[in-house]
This record gives structure tokens, sequence and C-alpha cells, in this order.
């Protein structure tokens, strides 16, 4: 069975969130999406979710594409996620390229394209307006 890791916040779920899931998904048999606590968006991404941890969490476990749902409570915690869950492949967006390169010793790194016109930030400008 090949298992794929992906981190998140997924405030305000949205079809580019569905649709890297999905694309995540396709890159092996068994999903699990860490997602960013509460404690950790407000003290170390300094983000305030408009849904709880325990709601996000709740969104991700009916998506049919998300295997398993843990959370995810500092930046460092990902060599160790990597290795206790016997990862394939970590999966992220690729605002992100190049930053989880340090764990290709490990696991096969891909980072995927975002959807470009849909993003949680955009989403809450919108909002605001």
């Amino acid at each position: 069975m090949k298992r794929v890791i992906t981190y998140g916040t997924f405030d305000l779920l949205h079809y580019g969130h569905i649709k890297l899931l999905q694309r995540a998904k396709a890159l092996g048999d068994y999903l699990i999406v860490v997602l960013s606590t509460d404690e950790f968006n407000w003290h170390e991404k300094h983000k305030k979710c408009y849904f709880t941890y325990e709601e996000r969490k709740l969104l991700l476990e009916a998506i049919r594409y998300v295997d398993l749902v843990i959370p995810e409570e500092n930046w460092e915690q990902k060599a160790k996620d990597v290795k206790e869950y016997h990862i394939d492949t970590f999966v992220m967006g690729d605002d992100w390229n190049g930053k989880f390169d340090f764990l290709k010793k490990d696991c096969e790194v891909v980072y995927l394209p975002r959807t470009p016109e849909i993003s949680t930030t955009q989403i809450k400008k919108d909002l605001m307006q």
C-alpha cells in the first residue's frame, strides 16, 4: 500500500482544497491529511481560522479522498510523521516548492500546482468587501 501525506489549515474548505486532495490521493492508496491545530495556526502561522480544528477535521473526514486526519502541532513534526506513518509520498502545493526537499532522503516529495483562481485568503478578502 502506497501512503501519501499532505499538510494544511483547510479553513473555509473550497474546490481548490478538494482538487489538491483528489490529486494527492491519486498518487497512492492511503491519504493522511495533517491538519494545523488552532494553537499552531495562531502562534506559529499568525492565522485565525473561521472554523475550529474539530470543525475543519470533521469536514476533511467527510471527503472520500481522505483516509486519516491527524493534528499538526509544530513545523518540525514532518520528518517524524514521514517515518512514523511509513510515508511513500509527501505532497504540498507548489507555493511551497523546494521547502521540503530535505524529506527526499526518506520519501518522494511532490509539489502540486494550486488552483490559481481560488484561495482562502481571496475568499476572506471578497467577503470583507
